[in-house]
């Protein structure tokens, strides 16, 4: 059993946690990750760094800009990855976009991935009509891609990625990009659901989730909850990361069903 796999055999849900690599800089990275894993996470998302991230909100879009102004490439992202896995056994995963790892080679960089202990990939600009060379890849090197999906997505694309996404599927919980927002669609739990007919892979729903209140919510109908935008935002507002510890420890609490 793969480090995915095993978080989702726990009795409890999971909560993953998203981070851009290389914000505020390269050496901080597994600071954060070692703080993340120490708070009650169960699996980080390392973002790599892109000049055109669709699928991000104003905040990681601001943290991979200044990550790649000072160097995070995506080979350094893996340097990143290797040295956080020398410290914690917790999964991590790549959310990256196609064209870096078009660019780096398939094979090469999921070999690479699997040589730094990186568990799966999730990238949010590749349909599964698409996807066959790089689920090769993945296959191959023993990771899991996983596949997103939206509220808008037809029953045909429900029914496709829960036949082709490894390890778990992410749900997208509004139509738009990342960002942390008060409030989270009333029509979040019918998504859920419909998605659960089709499927007994784990769901993990994502973007918009900004307080304990949100992850109590998402956790008692999917089977992870996923945070990206407030953790930078902490990150930025407290360099000792004694708020994100703080912060994390509390989605922690209000996921395991005790106070937020």
């Amino acid at each position: 059993m793969n480090r995915i796999a095993s978080v989702f055999k726990k009795d409890r849900k999971a909560l993953i946690a998203y981070i851009t690599a290389g914000y505020p800089d390269m050496a901080a990275t597994p600071q954060i990750a070692a703080a993340l894993a120490e708070s009650g996470c169960d699996i980080i998302e390392l973002g790599i760094p892109f000049s055109d991230p669709l699928a991000d909100g104003a905040t990681i879009q601001h943290a991979s800009h200044i990550a790649l102004e000072r160097g995070a490439t995506p080979t350094a992202c893996l340097e990143a990855a290797a040295r956080i896995r020398q410290e914690t056994d917790i999964p991590l995963v790549f959310m990256t976009y196609y064209n870096p790892v078009f660019s780096f080679g398939l094979d090469a960089f999921c070999r690479r991935c699997a040589g730094a202990g990186v568990d799966g990939l999730i990238v949010p600009d590749l349909p599964p009509e698409e996807g066959a060379d790089l689920e090769a890849a993945t296959r191959e090197h023993d990771l899991d891609l996983i596949y997103l999906l939206a509220p808008t997505s037809t029953d045909e694309r429900v029914v496709a990625v829960a036949e082709r996404s490894r390890g778990f599927i992410y749900l997208v919980s509004l139509t738009g990009v990342t960002g942390a927002r008060p409030d989270l669609p009333e029509e979040l739990e019918g998504f859920v659901r419909r998605v659960a007919q089709k499927t007994e892979k784990p769901l993990c729903v994502g973007f918009g989730i900004a307080t304990p209140e949100h992850a109590r919510r998402v956790a008692s109908i999917a089977d992870g909850v996923i945070v990206g935008s407030r953790l930078i935002q902490l990150i930025d507002e407290d360099p000792t990361l004694a708020s994100l510890r703080s912060f994390v420890t509390g989605l922690r609490r209000a996921i395991d069903g005790g106070p937020g």
